[in-house]
């Protein structure tokens, strides 16, 4: 049984960074394509960025393209998104996603809060 934990997430302020982790545990994070999605208050699930492949291939929203960074540790079997100069706008749940060619699992996310 594959499972997504994330952690990192919590309250910084507009211009700051933070880390988020998505540990995976079942199978090897690059037997998947692995995406970060976010939900704001009041709205849809809206997707953030994608790993996959060996090189790896990224994928970013336009909203934070040049701010947040997606990278896998194989050794820790670990995703991270690098979020630098946050934004109030970035304030949600954030969401770990693995999808294979026959199944998907989501994490349970971690609250980003960022004050202005």
């Amino acid at each position: 049984q594959v499972q997504l934990v994330e952690s990192g997430g919590g309250l910084v302020q507009a211009g700051g960074s933070l880390r988020l982790s998505c540990e995976v545990s079942g199978r090897a994070f690059n037997d998947y394509i692995m995406r970060w999605f976010r939900l704001p208050p009041g709205r849809e699930r809206l997707f953030v960025a994608s790993i996959s492949g060996s090189p790896a291939t990224t994928v970013y929203a336009d909203s934070v393209k040049g701010r947040f960074t997606i990278a896998g540790d194989k050794a820790a079997n670990t995703v991270y998104l690098q979020m630098d100069n946050v934004k109030p706008e970035d304030t949600a749940l954030y969401y770990c996603n693995a999808v294979g060619d026959r199944d998907a699992y989501w994490g349970r996310g971690t609250q980003v809060t960022v004050s202005s």
